[in-house]
């Protein structure tokens, strides 16, 4: 490693965890455990939501299914209407197929293995070395938003574009192995730091992609269907009157959420969450 180099990491050190001693976030609730199934929910629930909006639902969602195996014998209609309100549904969906999976399969123990984490359902990459690093302190390399955003602004100033290939060695030297859920939770907060001290050298990154709004698009529909199902079943024509959005948006949607398994449809055309009981429906 050239000097210079390493007297940058060392800098970099210091820096990132003088920051996290200072202000870091550590009273997040999920910095408050390592149990392996809670950092799983919190990480399902932070892709693309904003901490402030994760805080309440995770700990309502805890408070509903405390455990794995709760989570796995209830109906997939109950963990939609705690999911509710928090967006891209289809996260509650695989972190109950995961939950199941791990009970049949894993005998209600989390794999504790990066591999055996990704192959559960909704876990990629990120997902599985992200809780091996904060349940069991195992030292993984990966890279998010406010983690690309650190390396970016401290060791790319003068380049353009960024790949995640040229950051993830500078990753790998500079993660402390012994605490490498301290170390990640540091870095993270301040990513949180620099963005909001006006820093947007995210944008450089090759990976940059602007988030595509929700208002208008189908995942609004799909979201405001889920949320009217949560309640009762309905048939097409009631979702377009409770939604308000046309035929053609509900009937759309309708159909590519029969297709992920999300509702179902019943007789006399109703729609409905899976596990719902369709004798009580009106």
């Amino acid at each position: 490693m050239p000097k210079r180099l390493f007297v940058d990491i060392a800098s970099f050190r210091r820096s990132v965890m003088q920051h996290y001693r200072r202000a870091g976030r550590h009273d997040l609730p999920w910095r408050q455990t390592t149990n392996s199934y809670r950092v799983l929910v919190s990480e399902i629930m932070l892709q693309q939501t904003q901490v402030s909006r994760v805080e309440e639902k995770y700990q309502l969602f805890l408070r509903q299914f405390p455990t794995l195996a709760r989570l796995a014998a209830a109906p997939l209609s109950s963990v939609l209407a705690v999911w509710s309100g928090l967006g891209y549904n289809r996260r509650a969906k695989f972190l109950h197929e995961a939950a199941r999976e791990i009970v049949q399969k894993y005998h209600g123990s989390m794999p504790r293995t990066v591999e055996g984490l990704e192959a559960l359902p909704g876990v990629g990459p990120y997902t599985a070395r992200a809780v091996a690093a904060f349940a069991y302190e195992q030292p993984t390399v990966f890279i998010e938003t406010n983690i690309r955003t650190v390396f970016i602004h401290h060791f790319f100033t003068h380049k353009q574009i960024v790949s995640d290939k040229d950051i993830f060695p500078l990753i790998e030297i500079t993660l402390d192995k012994k605490h490498p859920a301290a170390w990640y939770a540091a870095l993270m907060d301040y990513g949180v730091f620099l963005k909001e001290r006006g820093s947007r050298v995210h944008r450089k990154s090759f990976q940059y992609k602007k988030q595509s709004p929700l208002q208008g698009s189908r995942r609004e529909v799909r979201g405001a269907i889920l949320k009217a199902l949560v309640q009762r079943s309905h048939s097409a024509a009631s979702l377009i009157k409770k939604t308000g959005f046309s035929s053609e948006r509900i009937t759309e949607a309708l159909q590519t959420l029969i297709r992920d398994a999300m509702i179902i449809r019943c007789r006399q055309e109703q729609y409905l969450l899976p596990g719902q009981d369709q004798s009580e429906q009106k």
